[in-house]
């Protein structure tokens, strides 16, 4: 087992710290894998790493964690390269990607993953290394076992008189307000969207796709949104459709959470999530910050990749300047500038009575340069 690291520029190695969105951790892994990685950070510090660029650009490295950090929605790593290993031949690891675990898009996107191969085993195959050789002590848990996940932090309750008490001890805070989700499968569950699942091969289900379903839904149905105004009134639609979207359901009512924690897989524990949300960051169906994440979900994945949200020209980007025309068209006078930061946020939306919230920018923009 190894930690492959893939980023987009050439000097983005040099410094000996790189700082990942979460979201980009565990892309492209096996879902087994990911499951029980994904609250055991530290753990993967136990095992190779392989460090490369997108497109294969420039010669990979080897090395090791030295700490790994969660901020926010922010993961650093610091690390050290082993320098008894020479940089290696990208040309032999590109032409063998399969050996390792390296899928085609996978190479194109600035992401962590972690793979369920040998590195050293896959290297000397290629011939890039020699085992016979090789100073591994540094390496010597490579073939470590995948921990189990740990719920030692978690609160369970038997009841719901039980619930409820646990429900009145949370602390209260008057700048934020409370939201809840609930879901039947507490082990291995992870946070995401619908339209961020991904596949037991941990590739995308949905994500290529997420403009054709737009409006694929729009055709299929013209009788449904004929008053809709909005793209968030249809993604809100879709959402009730089950369709893969960029919502994730939450709810001020725990009882409510605590309904879909229980109505179904009765034979394993379900959970109740709980979210401390700013309250002066609430938005609501007018904002000019939902009309510019909702309407992502409008352009194709190939113009949500191509926006650079470090250029200096920002604005003037052919994909920047496609989403402002999807925004005018629900809003003539919006006018045409984006800040960057605001595609970069989680988003939650207040609409009626239903409380979503946005996982938008984290699974698309981060890093891309």
């Amino acid at each position: 087992m190894y930690n492959l690291f893939i980023a987009s520029f050439k000097e983005a190695w040099d410094k000996k710290y790189f700082e990942f969105d979460k979201s980009r951790f565990l892309e492209f892994t096996r879902e087994n894998i990911a499951s029980q990685f994904l609250n055991n950070h530290n753990e993967l510090k136990n095992i190779p790493c392989l460090f490369g660029f997108e497109q294969y650009k420039s010669k990979f490295r080897i090395g090791h964690l030295t700490s790994i950090k969660q901020r926010d929605q922010k993961i650093l790593i610091e690390y050290a390269f082993d320098d008894e290993i020479e940089p290696l031949d990208v040309k032999i690891i590109e032409s063998n990607a399969t050996l390792f675990d390296i899928r085609d898009w996978e190479i194109n996107r600035t992401h962590w993953a972690v793979k369920d191969e040998n590195l050293f085993e896959r290297l000397h195959q290629v011939n890039l290394i020699d085992l016979n050789t090789l100073f591994k002590k540094q390496y010597e848990f490579s073939n470590t076992e995948i921990p189990n996940t740990s719920n030692d932090d978690k609160i369970s309750v038997m009841s719901l008189n039980g619930f409820i008490k646990k429900i009145f001890e949370i602390n209260k805070d008057a700048s934020r307000t409370i939201f809840y989700r609930g879901h039947s499968k507490r082990d291995g569950y992870r946070l995401t969207p619908s339209l961020f699942r991904k596949d037991i091969n941990g590739n995308y289900k949905y994500l290529q796709n997420e403009s054709l379903i737009y409006r694929e839904m729009l055709i299929a149905n013209p009788s449904e949104f004929i008053d809709y105004s909005s793209t968030i009134d249809v993604l809100i639609k879709m959402q009730h459709y089950s369709l893969p979207t960029r919502l994730l359901d939450i709810t001020s009512n725990p009882l409510i959470a605590l309904y879909f924690a229980c109505k179904s897989n009765s034979d394993t524990e379900g959970e109740v999530i709980i979210f401390h949300v700013k309250t002066d960051e609430i938005k609501y169906f007018d904002s000019d910050t939902v009309s510019c994440l909702s309407n992502l979900a409008r352009l194709p994945k190939k113009d949500q990749d191509n926006i650079d949200l470090n250029s200096k020209v920002f604005n003037n980007q052919s994909s920047i300047k496609r989403l402002i025309h999807f925004i005018k068209e629900e809003k003539p006078f919006f006018e045409p500038k984006i800040v960057p930061k605001d595609i970069q946020k989680l988003c939650v939306l207040k609409e009626n009575i239903t409380i979503v919230e946005f996982f938008l920018n984290q699974e698309l923009f981060s890093y891309l340069v």
